[in-house]
């Protein structure tokens, strides 16, 4: 080919036959160019084009390939023109070239392939984009699981490319392994901590989590293949090594069901004549509650003969989970209570003390106070 067009340009007069390889290189470059610019005109006019349908995938499979596509003219124009300009230079990176090429192109296809599973990543968890979003938790693992399935089959493939024999590669890596696995066993232990986290879901990103064992308590911001970013409730990240997770216990109260109030109150003891219409009226009050469960378990009964009061309590349940929602019906229903405690007439009691003196005794005292004065 190379030869073809120097005889070409020769009969044109445009450069001599030795010289038509300088021609032939330029021109190579032009096209190249010419070729990327016109690539770019034509991806931003079907980018305006695609962005007025609903459907999201040819947007994110247009943005992809975009890059990849560009640097492929790129590499494959200049290792063209290279092949041109070897033969007058007398250089030996000729027998590279082609190998190289065909690496190179491998690896774009890798980075499409790459960037198309980060951008259905987004589409997948966006409640905006798709109608029944899956768990972010899930499509994560799934992503890495791809990427890097995508990144070990391209360096494989590359290496066969460049005359490496994969099995020798292989047989190196499973000798090689056992050695790193004694040297990286905590690694590898935080690596099937984070599968265990992905196949079992104790919890997912977003979930508010926390240990009894550990100071541990926070919402969860990404789970990685060898940490998991805990963000704590005074917005400090918190990046707790997976294996941790298998030798303690956890709460996840965002699973929670319900809510629990759980509240002991003391009336005074001359107000024991009026103790059972007060926890008749503060039940059916929880019972008619618009935010209380009456499903779950609800208690409201004399619980004590405290020191310096009759105790009773209420224990019921709240439709919400919400944190903050909570502490408002909360709020809600022991004003309510007050409210009745005072409607019957009684008090809550508070810490006293009554002191009883014997009549002699106490007149005693007044004699002696007498005689002082």
């Amino acid at each position: 080919m190379q030869q073809q067009l120097a005889e070409i340009f020769t009969q044109l007069g445009l450069v001599g036959y030795k010289d038509a390889w300088i021609f032939q290189v330029f021109l190579v470059v032009f096209m190249t160019m010419l070729l990327n610019f016109i690539s770019n005109r034509l991806f931003h006019r079907l980018e305006g084009q695609l962005a007025k349908t609903r459907n999201v995938w040819d947007d994110i499979l247009l943005h992809a390939a975009r890059r990849p596509i560009a640097l492929l003219i790129w590499v494959l124009g200049l290792s063209l023109a290279f092949e041109l300009t070897d033969p007058e230079t007398g250089s030996v990176l000729v027998k590279l070239i082609e190998p190289l090429r065909r690496g190179l192109v491998i690896v774009m296809m890798a980075w499409f392939l790459i960037r198309f599973i980060r951008q259905a990543e987004g589409v997948l968890v966006s409640k905006e984009k798709v109608k029944n979003p899956m768990d972010e938790t899930t499509v994560g693992a799934l992503g890495k699981l791809l990427r890097l399935s995508i990144i070990i089959t391209t360096v494989l493939v590359v290496l066969q490319t460049f005359g490496y024999s994969i099995s020798g590669v292989l047989a190196f890596g499973g000798i090689g392994g056992l050695a790193v696995g004694f040297a990286a066993k905590d690694l590898l232990a935080n690596f099937f901590g984070g599968l265990m986290i992905y196949l079992d879901r104790p919890f997912k990103v977003g979930d508010w989590v926390r240990s009894p064992d550990r100071e541990i308590e926070g919402t969860v911001e990404d789970i990685g293949w060898r940490l998991t970013c805990i963000r704590t409730f005074d917005k400090r990240p918190l990046y707790v090594p997976n294996a941790t997770f298998a030798s303690i216990s956890l709460e996840n109260p965002s699973r929670m069901s319900n809510r629990r109030i759980y509240e002991k109150i003391g009336l005074r003891y001359e107000d024991s004549a009026l103790i059972n219409g007060v926890i008749d009226d503060v039940r059916n009050m929880l019972i008619n509650h618009p935010e209380i469960d009456s499903r779950q378990t609800l208690i409201v009964n004399l619980n004590s003969f405290a020191p310096y009061s009759l105790e009773f309590f209420v224990y019921t349940f709240t439709k919400t989970t919400n944190w903050v929602r909570f502490h408002e019906i909360k709020q809600d229903v022991m004003g309510r209570i007050i409210a009745i405690v005072h409607e019957h007439g009684a008090d809550f009691a508070f810490p006293t003390q009554t002191l009883h003196l014997e009549e002699a005794e106490s007149q005693s005292l007044l004699d002696h106070a007498n005689l002082r004065d």
